[in-house]
């Protein structure tokens, strides 16, 4: 009996999940390890704050997947692997054994910089499910005035769509929020196109929000901020500050004995398997690759997870271990679609840009298409 281990129920296990149920694999005994029975998509998340989503509608249900699958769900985070003695240990004490391990935990923010900050008036976007819960007390506090002034700190994608979904939020209860989005100078938006920059700092403007490009430091009193350009840093008072700043691994990978990078994020071949323990694979933000202009994205997860999902049904199979059956090869550009608040979304990809209500469209059914297709796949294996 052959025991395969996936922590982490992140995209590219969702791929894993279906083909198990697809082959079913005889003589194999999968477990997924996961803190959470949902899988919160991020796509969605800028429209669930925004108003325009149930919570409901943007999570998948592990549970009905794995059961598809045959795979046992166990309830609890990793917090520990030795990669040689193929055990990995859980925040409950429970250690669990391998001979097949995928992993697809994601990465967590990196709020170093903001930890002085009174711990009620910090919110880190990841864990997904811990800030699910806590935005409708956000608004609430909004609501009864309690909440006045609110950043995001953080000038990509993610930040971007973060404050102008604030933005609507408020809007749509009616509250008199200030809001600020901090980016490091030259950072709004870094890798995409001028035109789509351009189109996101008209966004921002017309929601009243202020744009601060300066590096944040957490204060008592809400952030310092840190401009090149000034001899002195000045003060940005804040109720609450949304951290959408740079992603960190998780703290066990690099005493693992995997090998990891400078940033202990696990290195990866083609074919997403570790570089120097070929049993272990890794998909999503937990790993990076040698490729250059790699980049940690739910784009390469997505797209990876059937490669990872083949290559672990090979390895069960007893195929060769000296290559990978199949390989990712991610594609030049990726198609970004930033949600900016009212129904209303940005397309970038490479040189090219475009916005409006019909790409709020074109992301909506792409999004709803995502969650359709894997709840589909619990009740009909596919």
């Amino acid at each position: 009996m052959k025991r395969l281990l996936l922590v982490g129920g992140g995209h590219a296990q969702l791929a894993v999940l279906q083909a198990l149920a697809r082959r079913r694999p005889h003589g194999v005994e999968a477990v997924l390890l996961t803190p959470s029975p949902w899988q919160w998509y991020s796509g969605m998340l800028p429209g669930w704050m925004a108003g325009h989503y149930r919570a409901e509608d943007c999570r998948i249900d592990l549970r009905a997947l794995a059961d598809a699958a045959g795979v046992r769900l166990c309830l609890a985070s990793a917090i520990a692997l030795d990669a040689e003695r193929r055990m990995l240990l859980d925040d409950t004490g429970t250690t669990h054994d391998f001979d097949l391990l995928a992993l697809d935990v994601g990465s967590l923010v990196d709020t170093r910089a903001l930890d002085a900050l009174p711990t009620d008036a910090l919110l880190a976007v990841k864990p997904l499910e811990a800030f699910i819960a806590a935005w409708p007390q956000r608004l609430a506090m909004a609501r009864a005035g309690q909440l006045r002034r609110l950043a995001v700190v953080g000038g990509g994608a993610a930040g971007v769509e973060l404050v102008l979904a604030a933005a609507e939020a408020f809007r749509r209860a009616g509250c008199a929020v200030a809001l600020a989005l901090v980016a490091p100078p030259g950072g709004l938006l870094a890798g995409h196109a001028e035109g789509a920059r351009w189109r996101v700092l008209r966004r921002l403007t017309a929601a009243g929000i202020a744009l601060h490009p300066a590096r944040a430091r957490g204060t008592p009193a809400g952030l310092e901020l840190v401009d090149a350009g000034c001899d002195a840093p000045t003060t940005l008072p804040a109720d609450c500050v949304i951290a959408a700043t740079g992603a960190h691994a998780p703290p066990w990978t690099q005493s693992s004995g995997l090998a990891c990078d400078a940033a202990g994020w696990v290195m990866v071949d083609a074919g997403h398997r570790s570089v120097s323990h070929p049993f272990i694979h890794a998909a999503g933000d937990v790993c990076t690759r040698a490729d250059p202009g790699f980049a940690r994205s739910g784009v390469h997860a997505v797209h990876a997870g059937p490669v990872l999902a083949a290559n672990l049904l090979a390895a069960l199979a007893g195929g060769p271990a000296s290559a990978p059956v199949r390989s990712y090869r991610p594609r030049p550009r990726s198609l970004y679609l930033i949600a900016s608040g009212p129904r209303h979304a940005i397309a970038s990809w490479g040189r090219w840009s475009a916005e409006g209500r019909w790409v709020w469209r074109w992301k909506d059914r792409i999004d709803r298409g995502f969650i359709a297709r894997h709840r589909r796949a619990a009740i009909v294996p596919v």
